[in-house]
Parts: C-alpha cells; sequence; structure tokens
C-alpha cells in the first residue's frame, strides 16, 4: 500500500515531484511551526548559521505517507480518485477535463464531490496530527541539543567571570605581596648594615680596652716584683 501511496503523490517524471512542492506551499491548510519557550538573551546566545532552503526528502515523505497509509479509508475515496488523477496526467488535457473524467469513473464506484472532499480532509487531518508529533519532537531536539547548550554556555561564561574576578584579586594581591617583599628586602639590607656597623663598633671597643688591660698587666710583670 505505501509503494502505492508513493506512485500516487510522487511521478518519476522529475518536474512533478518540483509541481507537487509547489503546489503543496500554496495549500489553504495552515502549518503551525512550533515555538521556542525560553530563549536565552542575544548576548549568550550562540546565533545559528542559517539553514539551507527545505527539500522534498525519502525519509520524510516515507513518514506522512505512512500516515496516509495508517489512516487509510476503506472503499473508494480521496485517495483512490487521487490515483485516478494522477493516471490521467499523462494524457493531454486541462486541469478541469482530468478531474471531471476522475469522477466520472469514481461516480461508478458510487463517490460523490461531498464525500471525495470529506475523505480528503480525514486524510489531512492525519497528515495534521503527524505535522504536530513532528513539531514535538522537534521541540524536544531543541530543548535538547540547542537550549540545553544555551544553559551550558551561561554556566561557562559565569564560571568565567568568577575565575577572571578571583584572577584580578589574586594579581592583586601578587603585586601587593611584591612590594612588601621589596620593602623586606630593603629593610634586610638596612639592617644588615646595622648589625654589621654594630659588631664592628663592638669589636673595635672591644679591642681597645682588652689591648689596655693586656699591656698593663705585661707591665705588671714586668715592673711590679
Amino acid at each position: 500500500m505505501l509503494k502505492k501511496l508513493k506512485s500516487i503523490f510522487i511521478v518519476d517524471d522529475g518536474k512533478s515531484e518540483k509541481k507537487t512542492v509547489e503546489q503543496s506551499t500554496k495549500s489553504p491548510v495552515k502549518k503551525t511551526a512550533p515555538t521556542a519557550q525560553g530563549t536565552a538573551p542575544s548576548n549568550t546566545n550562540v546565533q545559528p548559521v542559517a539553514a539551507g532552503k527545505g527539500k522534498v526528502t525519502e525519509k520524510f515523505t516515507q513518514i506522512l505517507l505512512g500516515a496516509l497509509e495508517k489512516n487509510n479509508i476503506d472503499g473508494f475515496d480521496y485517495l483512490e480518485f487521487k490515483q485516478s488523477l494522477q493516471s490521467l496526467k499523462k494524457m493531454s488535457m486541462d486541469d478541469q477535463t482530468r478531474y471531471q473524467s476522475a469522477y466520472a469513473m469514481a461516480q461508478t464506484m458510487g463517490a460523490s464531490p461531498k464525500y471525495l472532499i470529506e475523505t480528503a480532509q480525514h486524510y489531512i487531518k492525519a497528515l495534521q496530527t503527524e505535522e504536530q508529533k513532528f513539531g514535538q519532537a522537534l521541540a524536544n531536539q531543541k530543548s535538547k541539543q540547542i537550549d540545553g547548550k544555551q544553559d551550558g554556555i551561561k554556566k561557562m561564561e559565569m564560571s568565567i567571570r568568577q575565575k577572571a574576578e578571583q584572577i584580578q584579586k589574586l594579581s592583586k594581591e601578587i603585586e601587593t605581596h611584591q612590594k612588601d617583599m621589596e620593602a623586606m628586602k630593603s629593610q634586610i639590607s638596612t639592617s644588615a648594615v646595622k648589625v654589621q656597623q654594630t659588631k664592628n663598633d663592638f669589636e673595635a671597643s672591644y679591642k681597645m680596652v682588652i689591648n689596655q688591660i693586656l699591656v698593663d698587666v705585661e707591665n705588671m710583670k714586668k715592673y711590679l716584683k
């Protein structure tokens, strides 16, 4: 059945597929795109690269035709009418003649314009349901792959900002410590000079005094007998 549906909605002449896509863009069916919630501020959002123009893919076409197959109504309905229209495309006739010819065949199967329209709307609803399911799945993927990573970026930015503040604070502390260290070096140098000078002064005074005593001792030994 899926292969049959594919032949109904896709013709292998290369042009009909393009025409089908163009017609679908002019369809009165309203499309509802999933809206993004909780969008992060623009200064933290990573701006996405512009996506390319949409194109018909085998994957999504199979999913949508599968939804039609799952919701297929027994008997002659819009899908069979659509098949008749597709068959008549090979003949040289305008749209009015083609639709009227296909309907003439549908009448023999007990179909009425009202029934054909009602069953077509039934399939539109089936496709809209599939679109809603896709929108929800897309929103989940967006939340997981985009919004979640945006939150991660915010946390990283906060961590970077905190670490930058810590680095700035540590830099100031290092600068202060360096100044204190230089001051201490200067104090050590000055103190070392003072200590050495004190030592030198003491030794000079010591030698002066003790030398006098030693001289007196020698003189006393010499002169006092």
